[in-house]
C-alpha cells in the first residue's frame, strides 16, 4: 500500500496535486521526476514542452501555482484557515469552499480592489475601513 501525505483520502472523482517527493497513488497526483516542471522553465516560444511528460508537468505546475496563489489570498484573510485545523475533513472542505464564497461575493459586490489589500497578518483583526463598515471583530466563542 502506497502512503499518502497526511494520510488524506480524496473523494471520488477528485486530485491532490503534490510535489515529486511523493509516489503517484488513487487519488494523488505527482510530476513526473526528471522533467521541466517550474512556470520559469516554461517562459518563451523556445521553452514549450516536447513530450506528452512535459506537458504534463507543465499544466501540474499552473494548476499548483494558481491553488498556491488562492491559498495565500484567503489565508490573508480568513484566520480559520492560517493554521493547523482540528476539524474532520468535510468540515474543512466546507469551510474553504465557505471562504472562497464569501470572497468572491465580496468581489462581486464592492469590487476587485476591496479583496486586494490584503490585511496584514499580525493584525488581521483590525481591518481599518473608513465609513460605517465594521473596523474592528473581537473573537469569541460563539
Amino acid at each position: 500500500m502506497v502512503s499518502r501525505p497526511y494520510g488524506l483520502r480524496v473523494l471520488k472523482g477528485y486530485y491532490c496535486l503534490y510535489d515529486v517527493g511523493y509516489p503517484n497513488a488513487k487519488g494523488f497526483l505527482a510530476p513526473y521526476r526528471g522533467e521541466r516542471y517550474h512556470p520559469s522553465d516554461w517562459r518563451g516560444t523556445r521553452n514549450a514542452p516536447t513530450t506528452a511528460r512535459e506537458f504534463f508537468n507543465m499544466k501540474h505546475s499552473s494548476a499548483r501555482n494558481v491553488i498556491e496563489r488562492a491559498f495565500g489570498l484567503l489565508k490573508g484573510w480568513w484566520a480559520i484557515i492560517r493554521g493547523k485545523s482540528f476539524y474532520p475533513i468535510q468540515v474543512q472542505c466546507r469551510t474553504i469552499t465557505a471562504c472562497c464564497l464569501i470572497h468572491n461575493l465580496i468581489t462581486m459586490e464592492m469590487g476587485i480592489g476591496a479583496m486586494l489589500d490584503v490585511p496584514n497578518e499580525e493584525n488581521s483583526a483590525s481591518v481599518g475601513l473608513d465609513g460605517d463598515h465594521i473596523e474592528f471583530v473581537e473573537s469569541s466563542e460563539e
